[in-house]
C-alpha cells in the first residue's frame, strides 16, 4: 500500500533534520555552545589566537579543535564573507528542546512565551532570544515554516542566549496556540491598532500563564493567527510615529509582563 503524500513529507524532512548542521561564528556564540553539554558538537575550527582565548571552554568540551592560520581560515569553514568570526567557527547539531507541552507547563522560569507569526529575520529572533532570557520567558515558539532557522547569525545576536533559552520551531503556530489556550495559557497579540493597550489587558490578566504574540514587521499578524489570540493589544505611544521594530517590541512587551500585577 502506497503510503500517503504527507507521511512520505514527514520522513523526508525527519531524514533532513537528522543530517542537518549549523555554523556558529564569533568567539561569544561558540564559547557558549562548547560550555553546553546538550549540544552536539562536530567541529571546531579556529586561529591560534582565538584557541587561546576558548581553551577554557575547548577543555569542557573535550573536542580537538582544528588551528589555522588566520588568512587560510575562510577556506576552512562555509560562512559568508560578512560574517564577523573573530577566528573561531563552531559545526553542531541544531538543539532538541522537546515537546511544546512539556515547556509550557513545567518549563523553566514564569508561565510566559513568545510566539512569533512569520518573523524571518534571524537578527530580530536572536535579539528577542536574548530579551526572553534575561525576563525570564519559558520559550520562544515559531513555525517551521518561514521563521528564522537556527543559523550562526541568529546565535551572534542571541549572545548565547540561543544555549540557554528554547527556541521552539512547530509545524502550525495557531494550532499551538490552541493547544496554549487548553492550558489556560492567556494569548495576547501585539496589534499598532488595537484599541486597547498592553498595560490595560495585563492588568487583566494577572497571575494566569501568558504567551506574547508577534507578527513580522509590515505584514504583521496574520488572519488566523489574529483570530485565535484572546485579544489583541498596543504598546501607547507618544507623538505621531507609534512603530517599533518586532524585537523591540518583544523586550518591552516582555518587560511589562514581567512587572504586570499579580
Amino acid at each position: 500500500m502506497k503510503k500517503p503524500d504527507w507521511v512520505i513529507e514527514k520522513e523526508r524532512a525527519k531524514r533532513a533534520a537528522a543530517t542537518e548542521t549549523v555554523w556558529l561564528f564569533g568567539l561569544h556564540a561558540v564559547r557558549d555552545a562548547l560550555l553546553n553539554p546538550a549540544r552536539v558538537k562536530l567541529r571546531l575550527v579556529v586561529t591560534k589566537n582565538a584557541a587561546d582565548k576558548l581553551a577554557e571552554a575547548i577543555g569542557v568540551a573535550g573536542l580537538t579543535p582544528e588551528v589555522v592560520e588566520p588568512r587560510r581560515f575562510d577556506a576552512q569553514v562555509p560562512l559568508e564573507p560578512e560574517n564577523v568570526h573573530q577566528g573561531a567557527a563552531l559545526e553542531v547539531k541544531p538543539l532538541n528542546w522537546g515537546k511544546l507541552a512539556d515547556i509550557a507547563v513545567s518549563g523553566k522560569g514564569a508561565p510566559l512565551l513568545v510566539l512569533l507569526d512569520r518573523v524571518t529575520d534571524p537578527h530580530n529572533v536572536g535579539a528577542i532570544l536574548r530579551s526572553s532570557e534575561v525576563f525570564g520567558a519559558r520559550a520562544v515558539v515559531a513555525p517551521q515554516r518561514h521563521s528564522a532557522p537556527e543559523t550562526g547569525a541568529l546565535a551572534k545576536t542571541a549572545s548565547g542566549a540561543l544555549e540557554r533559552q528554547p527556541y521552539l520551531r512547530i509545524g502550525n503556530l495557531a494550532d499551538a496556540m490552541e493547544e496554549l489556550q487548553a492550558m489556560g495559557y492567556v494569548l495576547l497579540g501585539l496589534d499598532g491598532q488595537a484599541e486597547v493597550t498592553l498595560g490595560e489587558a495585563l492588568a487583566e490578566v494577572g497571575d494566569r500563564p501568558l504567551g506574547l504574540v508577534l507578527g513580522a514587521e509590515g505584514p504583521g499578524l496574520r488572519e488566523r493567527t489574529r483570530t485565535t489570540c484572546d485579544r489583541l493589544v498596543k504598546i501607547p505611544y507618544g507623538g505621531g510615529f507609534g512603530s517599533l521594530n518586532v524585537s523591540n517590541a518583544a523586550a518591552v512587551s516582555l518587560y511589562a509582563a514581567s512587572i504586570r500585577p499579580r
